[in-house]
């Protein structure tokens, strides 16, 4: 049963992120961006069963639940309090953290751009968006294209599209190559 150890506001006005006392995901983190793909995650679905809930991210002892307009957080909280405590931790209740292996979605292991680029993703930009409650994905590149995803309150954050983009695109610019050009899907 995970506890909530703190509720923290993100910069996206419809998302809010629980610090939990244990990890809820072992592992790679767990994005859900619709209640259909939550039907095998009893937490997730129990989220979306409050109603109003857009999307779950969930990464080693955080959380985070994006809404809709429709309702306040002073009326949300306290329902989606209810399956966060109710859920089973993850790693059998060991409050272990998870692995800082983060990207799923390509491994190329010859590839010495994708190398340097997780590398700075990983070790600057996934801890200060995780602080926000959310994340990003590393789709794929094609030549000097870096394509990316974002998760978790990130995912509908108006400032993802504009000046946190341009934070990832001047960071990896600078400490890989600079054409690099950062695409969000």
């Amino acid at each position: 049963m995970p506890k909530i150890a703190e509720i923290e506001y993100t910069p996206n006005p419809n998302a809010v992120k629980f610090v939990l006392k244990e990890a809820v995901v072992v592992g790679f983190p767990k994005s859900f961006p619709n209640a259909e793909t939550a039907e095998h995650d009893e937490l997730a679905k129990g989220l979306f069963a409050v109603g109003n809930v857009t999307s779950v991210f969930m990464q080693d002892k955080f959380l985070t639940v994006t809404k809709t307009d429709d309702k306040g957080w002073p009326e949300m909280l306290p329902l989606l309090a209810a399956p966060i405590r109710a859920a089973a931790g993850a790693g059998g209740g060991t409050g272990a953290a998870a692995p800082a292996r983060i990207f799923t979605k390509i491994e190329d292991e010859n590839d010495p751009m994708l190398r340097d680029i997780r590398m700075v993703l990983e070790s600057a930009i996934l801890p200060a968006l995780a602080a926000d409650g959310g994340g990003l994905e590393l789709i794929g590149r094609h030549e000097k294209q870096v394509m990316i995803r974002y998760v978790g309150a990130c995912g509908s954050c108006p400032a993802s599209l504009t000046g946190t983009l341009v934070a990832i695109e001047g960071m990896l610019q600078k400490e890989v190559d600079p054409e690099i050009v950062v695409i969000s899907v």
